[in-house]
């Protein structure tokens, strides 16, 4: 590491919200005492909204997120991992669809199905949280429905002609009504999602079946999903790869934008916190395969310098949300998933490349992060603040917006924050 500076201040600041803020806020909120599984929407005080459904992705993260603190090694009495326990429970004795295979996508309260779409992207936090939760416990059972999931879609989802997979179907595994309904569409999120869960389903398995679909998906992203100039991410495609303008498909029940915009957003668009989430976790998938990183340090990079040249905010601090693949941001807002993408994005970027620049960012997006996204009065982060940082959405939880980011990040911080001060030191 070619320079010299004091990063404990950063992990202070970032083991302080982990301990007495972002981690007891979680202990005491979540679960259904009546019905099991997790009831995930809270407004800015951190009470419950009274808004009760219950969606696969969010179950999906909440075992996820309280998997990786049990195994990053936050949690002495085991009670985060127990309610990980009791979160696959009740996603298998209620999501599973015993009858056509696969997860219902909503459910009522009580456990019964409201929308029995298999929606991909929450097929993969299957996945990703049942992995997590085998690597923190040696579940057999978390084991065993991961694999089973992959396998569905390789039978399901995998398009054997163009490559990729497929993300809307019904109950029956048909594919949903094209364009609002996405039956056509391919995109970037859920490729990026799809590499992310087969990575820790091989971390889990060393299944050599496993290893080379992931392999498949981190060639097929680099191909075909970035944009041949810049490097940047575009974020939807029909079967054949060819760019489309972006939707909010009707299917995504609970998303916290409005669907029904058939004009979509711009063709010349990219998410800054896409990019440089894929950055990181292309690095992690990379790493845990075995492949080499020389091949993909370019495509990284070049994911991580766009952010720093036209996502971040050098005057006020934080990410924005959109932009043009050249050009200044479009819409800049600032959302915290983004913020929690880029700060591990940032300290990844300076663990590989050395450069400076990238300390100067990461001072920018964890001083913005915890100067006004931590709600420090309640424990969680705010969701989405304006380009002048005032406070826009200050509910705490939601359907699309609970622990997975942000106690991933923290986690994720804390142990590069870590690795990094000691390189620095000469220890």
């Amino acid at each position: 590491m070619p320079m010299k500076r004091n990063l404990a201040p950063y992990l202070e600041e970032v083991r302080r919200h982990l301990e007495h803020e972002l981690l007891p806020y979680w202990r005491v909120r979540g679960d259904d005492p009546q019905y099991g599984g997790f009831l995930t929407c809270f407004d800015s005080r951190g009470a419950p909204t009274g808004d009760t459904d219950k969606n696969l992705l969010a179950t999906c993260r909440m075992i996820f997120a309280f998997s990786a603190v049990h195994r990053a090694g936050r949690d002495p009495d085991g009670s985060f991992l127990e309610r990980a326990g009791r979160g696959l429970r009740f996603l298998e004795e209620h999501f599973l669809d015993r009858e056509c295979g696969g997860w219902y996508w909503i459910l009522r309260r009580e456990g019964t199905p409201l929308d029995r779409k298999k929606i991909i992207y929450g097929h993969s936090f299957v996945i990703y949280a049942l992995s997590e939760l085998y690597l923190a416990s040696g579940d057999k059972k978390a084991l065993e429905l991961a694999r089973h999931t992959f396998d569905l879609l390789q039978t399901h989802a995998a398009d054997n002609l163009h490559g990729g997979y497929w993300e809307f179907f019904e109950r029956d595994w048909e594919h949903c009504r094209p364009g609002e309904y996405g039956g056509d569409r391919k995109s970037l999120d859920v490729h990026m999602h799809l590499m992310e869960a087969f990575t820790n389903l091989y971390l889990a398995s060393r299944d050599k079946l496993i290893q080379r679909r992931t392999t498949e998906i981190i060639e097929l992203i680099c191909s075909r999903m970035l944009h041949p100039s810049q490097g940047t991410g575009i974020a939807q495609f029909s079967a054949d790869f060819t760019p489309q303008r972006a939707l909010i498909f009707k299917n995504v029940w609970g998303s916290d934008r409005q669907a029904g915009d058939l004009e979509g957003r711009p063709l010349d668009n990219t998410s800054y916190g896409h990019n440089v989430e894929l950055g990181w976790l292309l690095s992690r998938s990379v790493e845990v395969l075995g492949l080499d990183p020389g091949v993909y340090h370019g495509r990284i990079r070049s994911l991580y310098d766009h952010c720093l040249q036209y996502g971040l905010d050098w005057k006020l601090g934080g990410v924005y949300c959109e932009g043009p693949h050249a050009g200044a941001a479009r819409e800049r807002n600032k959302e915290f998933w983004q913020q929690a993408e880029t700060l591990v994005a940032l300290l990844d970027a300076l663990a590989v490349f050395g450069d400076p620049r990238y300390l100067e960012a990461y001072d920018n997006v964890h001083r913005f992060v915890f100067d006004h996204v931590v709600n420090h009065a309640v424990g969680e982060w705010f969701p989405l603040l304006g380009p002048g940082n005032e406070v826009l959405w200050d509910y705490m939880g939601h359907q699309w917006k609970i622990n997975y980011h942000t106690i991933r990040s923290m986690l994720e911080c804390e142990k590069r924050l870590s690795a990094l001060q000691e390189a620095m030191s000469g220890g």
